[in-house]
């Protein structure tokens, strides 16, 4: 683990507004995430912890306070090109192209960086192995697919895209407690072995107690 971090949030808060009243659903949230370790942010439905999560990858901006990635000011970066190479987001539900083989699902951000389609195979092979998928699987459908294995095509996507953050909203939601236990496994190699920053949100305890660091939310509060 560097002693540098790669995301660092100083007083970040965040409003919904209607013309009945003002939610904070953010207030005043600070911390600072490294590579090299695994996090959880836990708390009830209603905590913050989507709301958070959205600030982080890119999606909304903080009404008050401070986003850095690297050091750099979020405001200062082009957002797109943060959201494309600076930090991944994993799905629940997968979010695989449905038309597209496990390896086209992978070879899609690389494709889009515009590598060569020889160099984008060659990476999205790579990326496969690193969680556990062999050449059996490279020109299954999604559908061809389970619950489990589609996730694992969703993470090796992640990768590819060469992120050094990867969030994972609710990443067990949808499976088995044996693929959830698989995915954990995954996610904790990458921050450990490989210097991912992995960053989950999820409500399951018995997820959050295998992370290196809990953070636990409250009415938009970090109250541990």
């Amino acid at each position: 683990m560097t002693n540098t971090p790669i995301l660092q949030l100083e007083k970040v808060s965040y409003e919904y507004r209607n013309k009945y009243q003002t939610v904070r659903a953010v207030k005043d949230f600070s911390y600072e995430f490294f590579k090299g370790k695994f996090y959880a942010i836990t708390g009830k439905s209603g905590s913050g912890k989507t709301t958070l999560l959205s600030l982080m990858v890119g999606l909304d901006v903080p009404a008050k306070g401070v986003i850095k990635y690297d050091g750099i000011n979020l405001k200062e970066m082009n957002m797109d090109k943060y959201r494309r190479d600076c930090i991944s987001l994993i799905y629940q539900d997968f979010n695989l192209f449905p038309l597209l083989t496990a390896m086209e699902n992978v070879m899609y951000p690389l494709k889009l960086k515009g590598l060569k389609t020889s160099e984008c195979e060659t990476l999205a092979k790579e990326k496969l192995n690193m969680v556990g998928m062999d050449e059996t699987f490279y020109k299954r459908y999604p559908s061809m697919l389970s619950g489990g294995e589609q996730q694992r095509v969703s993470i090796a996507r992640a990768l590819a895209t060469g992120s050094s953050i990867l969030l994972a909203d609710e990443p067990t939601g949808n499976l088995d407690t044996e693929n959830g236990d698989i995915i954990v496994s995954i996610l904790k190699n990458l921050a450990h072995n490989n210097d991912f920053c992995v960053i989950v949100v999820t409500h399951d305890l018995e997820i959050a107690s295998v992370t290196d660091v809990q953070l636990n939310l409250k009415d938009g509060m970090l109250v541990t």
